[in-house]
């Protein structure tokens, strides 16, 4: 058995919580690991954030509900017994100030706009910083409700993209203002609508004017077909069949889109293709015609590292960097290194990767602790990293050949309480309080009693000084434990470093800048830089880890699993394949997906050159 520095996390996000992964074995020798000291086994990373639901508990429970309004209300619509009450008039306002700024091509600019309003408003906040998120890649991003919007101010940005997350009609009447529905007509720049409501533009600009624009009528269209959502499964792509993976009563359908046949209608293009496990009936997934391009479906909500989000993170070059030429780059890290870890193994990786002229990134712990003594016989233990010379020694032999310093959190584990698991380094959450449920979930409890600015700060100083103690330079890259913190602490990290690496939590409140709800989120991560919400660049993690054993309702996660994603990402057209590993694994797994990866024609970066 090979000892353990640290937990392994299978991945997770967008979403609103976490994925459904699976996978063909390619690697065999999968090791059950144990701990330093006790002899007992210790848990992987299970990076929950972002999984079957990518958004938290909260919305996760309100998920079947919302589908369930979208479902009677499609019905209704079907049966014209939908009542849809029009927006009021709106006055004109200015336009809301840019939310964040990437160095990207002079001018290029992003509206999001989102629904606010009916009981699970809260979701539209959601997806849009997801989409914030992604446009962030490209420029200056602004998002507001829709409801906020005035005639005109689509000219104002390169491309529009509006998400449609409250079925309107009976009760709520429709918030979309009429000026809305007439600009994205009239305009050439380029507009993305998701989702719902596409019906409702069509019945304010005229059905027969719609179809004679856009060559489909919304009006005639519906996620059901004989009374059923059927079970898509498959989203084909740019030849990448990329997965669908939604629990049992929580698909809403993808939306079936009437194309229109005959002389005077223009050609619809179909960009993505659904396709059904149960019948194996295809129908569009997204659509394209004149300056509109529309999505079926929210592909935010259950996601993985093959999913079909995945469609939407490139047609977002469509809008924002058309002339983006094809480029395929990957990066691994090195993960979970602590005063504790194994300098034999850590010069192996360094030998490996360097002989193979792969510069990668290294992220380290700088205090180990076990305060209950759980692998060290019951008594408490606490080693820096000036206390571990060899390690040290280690690190900068690896910093010399071909290693990026990266920080990864403080002690990566809170208190001396499991979080959810031991309370010891590498095992538990650092910024965010977890539980393992009874039915083997990790379950997110919210940020930490003490959290605040001073307390985040407090934890980054404390790193840095152990990192100047141990004679090593100052990490510009932050990953945090587990990938879970607050948005204050999220915040407080992106005046300490220049980027963070990894996949975040987005909490509602964070768009309207009024309270931050700790308790609605959605998790997400990218397959390229993004300048996000919190105003920070994050580099993408996006394609996982290496995890022989499944835990915590997570299967293992094998280099063909790696591979796999890293296959489907190619249908992003610059896009990144970002995974990580543990060096207290053997190197032969590690050998086996870089050269998968790098059989797909993926061209290997250090971590700084993702930020271009």
């Amino acid at each position: 058995m090979r000892p353990r520095s640290g937990v392994s996390r299978v991945s997770i996000v967008l979403a609103v919580i976490a994925a459904l992964l699976g996978g063909a074995t390619l690697s065999t020798g999968a090791e059950a690991a144990i701990g330093q000291g006790g002899g007992k086994p210790r848990p992987p990373h299970g990076l929950q954030g972002t999984g079957p639901a990518s958004v938290s508990p909260t919305g996760t429970g309100d998920l079947k509900s919302w589908v369930s309004t979208q479902l009677a209300n499609d019905r209704k619509r079907a049966s014209h017994s939908l009542t849809i009450s029009p927006a009021p008039a709106t006055k004109a306002t200015t336009a809301s100030a840019p939310l964040q700024t990437l160095a990207a091509a002079p001018g290029t600019s992003a509206l999001v706009l989102y629904d606010t309003t009916g009981p699970y408003g809260y979701l539209g906040e959601l997806y849009a910083m997801a989409i914030a998120n992604l446009a962030g890649h490209f420029g200056t991003v602004t998002a507001k409700p829709v409801s906020a919007y005035t005639a005109g101010m689509v000219e104002n940005y390169s491309a529009t993209v509006y998400v449609g997350s409250t079925y309107y009609g009976g009760t709520i009447p429709d918030a979309v203002p009429a000026a809305f529905y007439q600009d994205v007509k009239n305009t050439s720049k380029p507009v993305d609508w998701i989702g719902d409501n596409i019906w409702n533009m069509a019945n304010a600009i005229g059905i027969e004017a719609f179809k004679q624009k856009y060559g489909w009528d919304p009006t005639n269209s519906y996620y059901e077909t004989n009374g059923t959502v059927g079970n898509i499964t498959e989203v084909t792509y740019k030849n990448q069949q990329l997965t669908r993976k939604i629990p049992a009563g929580f698909d809403g359908g993808v939306l079936h889109p009437a194309i229109v046949t005959g002389t005077g209608y223009p050609a619809v293009t179909q960009l993505a293709t659904a396709t059904d496990a149960n019948s194996g009936t295809t129908s569009p997934w997204a659509i394209r015609s004149g300056n509109l391009t529309y999505l079926g479906e929210i592909p935010f909500t259950y996601v993985s590292e093959s999913d079909r989000v995945i469609v939407f993170e490139d047609l977002l070059f469509d809008a924002l960097a058309p002339a983006t030429a094809e480029r395929h780059r990957a990066f691994v890290r090195l993960e979970d290194i602590s005063p504790k870890s194994d300098p034999t193994e850590l010069r192996a990786m360094a030998d490996y990767l360097y002989g193979q002229k792969i510069p990668y990134g290294i992220n380290v712990i700088p205090v180990y602790t076990d305060p209950k003594g759980v692998y060290n016989g019951g008594k408490a233990e606490t080693v820096t990293l000036a206390q571990a010379p060899q390690v040290v020694s280690a690190l900068k032999y690896m910093l010399s050949h071909g290693a990026v310093l990266m920080n990864h959190g403080y002690t990566h584990q809170y208190s001396n309480v499991n979080n959810p698991y031991t309370g010891v380094t590498g095992d538990d959450f650092e910024f965010f309080r977890a539980h393992v449920d009874a039915s083997d979930n990790v379950v997110y409890d919210g940020p930490v009693a003490e959290d605040s600015a001073a307390w985040a700060q407090g934890r980054v100083t404390s790193a840095l000084a152990g990192f100047t103690a141990a004679g090593l330079p100052k990490p510009a890259i932050w990953t945090t434990p587990h990938y879970a913190a607050s948005a204050t602490d999220y915040k407080t990290l992106g005046l300490n470093y220049t980027y963070r690496l990894e996949r975040s939590l987005y909490f509602a409140g964070t768009l309207g800048g009024g309270t931050v709800n700790a308790s609605r989120y959605i998790g997400q991560f990218f397959p390229y830089s993004v300048k996000d919400v919190y105003g920070t660049t994050v580099l993408p993690e996006n394609i996982g880890n290496y995890e022989p054993l499944p835990y915590n309702n997570h299967p293992a996660r094998l280099p063909a699993d790696l591979i796999a994603s890293a296959k489907a990402n190619l249908a992003v057209r610059d896009g990144v394949a970002s995974f990580f590993y543990h060096p207290y694994y053997a190197v032969d797994p590690l050998k086996q997906t870089v050269d998968g990866i790098k059989a797909l024609g993926y061209t290997f970066v250090g971590p700084t050159d993702l930020a271009q």
